[in-house]
């Protein structure tokens, strides 16, 4: 479908998924959460993309709820923020749940709403300039996009609530150092970072990949045991693939290997 929204794109196995409403810092509406939803299904569907950048245009990568909008729906505000949080929520559970590898790429601002779908990357990169903050207290709302989620797994529960309490604002090497973000470059240098990064998880065994994904995700609610028979499921599943027969003859051979995803 033709968007208007965000950007799509596929290139030699990557697709970018740019929000792209520069003028508004990429605030998320409801055509914006529709449109990411609708990129997010058609990449995770599509067999020739073996990973995904999310980004943004302009300064922002994405400034969280659009406030001005929020203004123009205050006597239904209920029923639209439903709205807007179920396909929202649904790209994010989307991007989560594939099983191809997902780089958030954090160009500039990523506030509230912003923030959220920034943690949502399997890998969070991000240049010099950007800030991270949660913005949602500010406006008296409590948070979504799984921030509640992803936020404490991260760094805490005490330091989430001091994110979210106070707005405090992180740079991008406070964000690496409390554990939020993987890598920070240069903002010259952060466009062939990214694609590097995501050539190299495109050139990987995509399968492997979405398996070690499905495993650190639902290990937080599984005993020990459980966990054990989930790996033990999905390594022997793993050995039936052509990469995983492909990594060994390569590994024996003293060659690099040659994954095709399969």
């Amino acid at each position: 479908m033709p968007y208007d929204a965000i950007r799509y794109a596929v290139h030699q196995g990557i697709a970018t998924i740019t929000l792209n409403r520069p003028e508004a810092y990429n605030a998320l509406d409801m055509t914006m959460a529709t449109e990411l939803h609708d990129a997010v299904v058609t990449c995770s569907a599509d067999d020739t993309v073996r990973a995904v950048v999310l980004t943004g245009s302009g300064r922002a990568f994405c400034a969280g709820g659009d406030v001005k909008g929020f203004r123009a729906h205050l006597d239904t505000i209920g029923p639209h923020l439903t709205l807007l949080t179920a396909a929202f929520h649904a790209a994010v559970s989307r991007l989560v749940r594939m099983p191809k590898p997902t780089i958030t790429a954090v160009n500039g601002i990523a506030a509230g709403g912003g923030m959220s779908l920034s943690l949502v990357g399997d890998l969070i990169v991000a240049t010099e300039s950007a800030r991270f903050t949660m913005a949602y207290t500010q406006i008296g709302a409590s948070p979504d996009g799984s921030a509640s989620f992803f936020l404490p797994r991260l760094v805490g529960v005490k330091r989430a609530l001091e994110l979210t309490l106070l707005n405090r604002t992180l740079s991008a090497r406070e964000a690496m150092e409390w554990g939020i973000v993987n890598q920070v470059w240069p903002d010259a240098q952060f466009h062939d970072g990214v694609q590097a990064l995501a050539t190299q998880l495109a050139q990987g065994p995509t399968q492997a990949y979405g398996r070690a994904k499905a495993l650190f995700y639902n290990s937080g609610s599984a005993t020990l045991e459980t966990q054990m028979e989930h790996e033990a499921q999905l390594i022997a599943a793993s050995g039936l693939t052509a990469d995983f027969r492909e990594g060994v003859t390569a590994f024996t051979a003293k060659r690099p290997a040659v994954f095709q995803g399969r």
